[in-house]
């Protein structure tokens, strides 16, 4: 396990193993699979461009050994922060495969967030676009690298043209790439252990709106649990090869990356779309053309799809779930949803810190419209409790603290918050107010104002 991270008790992974959570395979090498499996089948759609998962894994590859030959080391943390692009995919994978730690940024992080990355992770690099939506994060990098002496390259989605090595445009001597010149003859396969970081998250997101959130700590997840939290995932709504996810949340937030979004998909040979912050109507469309059967969307993101839908003809008939997280959704917008599209509505709350709850397919319109289901794993321990940590009676409000397979046991670098987050015997305090029905769905009635 990385220096700074918290490890599971041996005991405790013996039992993940035992029940058949872990497998010990590796995001990478499992990506591998799914491309000897789904060889020609569609992985990734972005507008028109369309890569196979053997295309995908190809360009994982190549890019791996590209990042690799320009200085990218095993253990490397590396902030990625990009839009809704098949590059990012890409290169979440490549990292990963070539034994670097991926560390997500939100798109609208700017300096004070990325500068606060930089230095917690001791990022060695970052890889986003030059400028997307008029913000110049070239230049925040080129700014930021002169505080961070280990912050030494930068790889950009639309780098100048012609340039094929390394460019400095900092102070401090950090090297500026395209990310298209990042290509190489692929490695020979590397070991993993399964048991390690795959990558890191930032706290504060949860259910997956990809929030701003100014100091965040680390979430290190591993390959064995984000493994099997989509794989878990992918199975609760019957994810095949037949589906085609459409990802219009943020694909660097928790529910677009893995309830089962993106990875989940690809595990199941199914197609990702990608779009970035689109106009409602562009979305339905996308619906339409590319036959999505399942998408995840934030309250407000539903409500404007609603809105929208009266002011066209949009045929939505292979849209079969769309699952809702992130903030409160009314009943009412809930009620609302299903005859509007024509599919099954799911409620989900998910954390970063890997606490992931769900509405089953089967459950009730009440239990759908008023509740965030139950937890996805049969390993996940949930209490709710009073302010002195003793559990409280079913149907009364309490703090929510989880344990299981799926959420972490530290954050990263973190001893002191640590402390203060987590119970001797490793239950996360989420910080979230909740509580449990009779039948054990999970309300959510707000966030705690205490420190934890």
């Amino acid at each position: 396990m990385l220096d700074g991270c918290t490890p599971l008790l041996p005991e405790t992974m013996g039992r993940y193993y035992d029940d058949g959570y872990y497998r010990g395979a590796a995001l990478p090498q499992l990506l591998a699979e799914h491309a000897r499996t789904y060889t020609t089948r569609t992985a990734l759609v972005h507008g028109e461009r369309r890569l196979t998962y053997r295309e995908l894994n190809r360009r994982v590859d190549r890019v791996a050994a590209g990042l690799t030959l320009r200085g990218i080391r095993p253990g490397d943390r590396v902030i990625v922060q990009m839009p809704n692009v098949p590059e990012f995919v890409i290169t979440v994978y490549a990292l990963m495969r070539a034994g670097a730690l991926p560390v997500f940024a939100s798109i609208s992080y700017r300096a004070d967030e990325i500068g606060h990355l930089a230095r917690v992770a001791e990022a060695a690099a970052y890889i986003g676009p030059s400028i997307h939506q008029g913000f110049d994060h070239a230049a925040m990098v080129a700014e930021i690298s002169d505080d961070h002496p280990r912050l030494r390259r930068a790889f950009t989605l639309d780098g100048p043209d012609g340039v094929q090595g390394g460019f400095t445009t900092a102070p401090s001597g950090c090297l500026f790439f395209p990310l298209r010149s990042v290509d190489a003859p692929s490695n020979a396969d590397r070991t993993y252990n399964p048991n390690d970081v795959a990558f890191f998250l930032p706290s504060g997101g949860n259910g997956g709106n990809g929030g701003k959130t100014v100091s965040p700590h680390l979430v290190p997840r591993t390959h064995n649990a984000y493994a099997y939290q989509t794989r878990a995932a992918a199975e609760l709504i019957g994810l095949g090869p037949g589906d085609v996810y459409l990802a219009v949340l943020p694909a660097a937030s928790p529910f677009a990356f893995g309830c089962p979004g993106i990875v989940g998909t690809l595990a199941t040979g199914g197609t990702v779309v990608l779009i970035d912050d689109p106009d409602p109507a562009d979305a339905l469309r996308v619906i339409e053309t590319e036959k999505v059967t399942v998408t995840s969307l934030d309250p407000a993101l539903a409500q404007r799809w609603l809105e929208t839908l009266p002011n066209g003809e949009y045929d939505l008939a292979g849209l079969r779930l769309l699952q809702i997280g992130g903030a409160h959704l009314h009943p009412d917008l809930a009620a609302r949803i299903p005859p509007a599209f024509g599919c099954r509505l799911q409620q989900v709350f998910g954390t970063a810190e890997g606490l992931l709850c769900l509405t089953r397919l089967t459950d009730t319109d009440e239990v759908i419209r008023h509740t965030r289901g139950r937890p996805l794993s049969p390993g996940d321990e949930i209490r709710i409790t009073g302010a002195d940590g003793t559990d409280v009676p079913a149907g009364t409000p309490g703090q929510l603290w989880t344990r299981g397979p799926c959420t972490l046991r530290g954050y990263y670098k973190a001893p002191d918050h640590n402390a203060r987050a987590f119970t001797p015997d490793g239950f996360f305090k989420t910080g979230v107010v909740a509580r449990l029905t009779g039948d054990g769905n999970l309300v959510i009635e707000g966030r705690s104002h205490g420190k934890r």
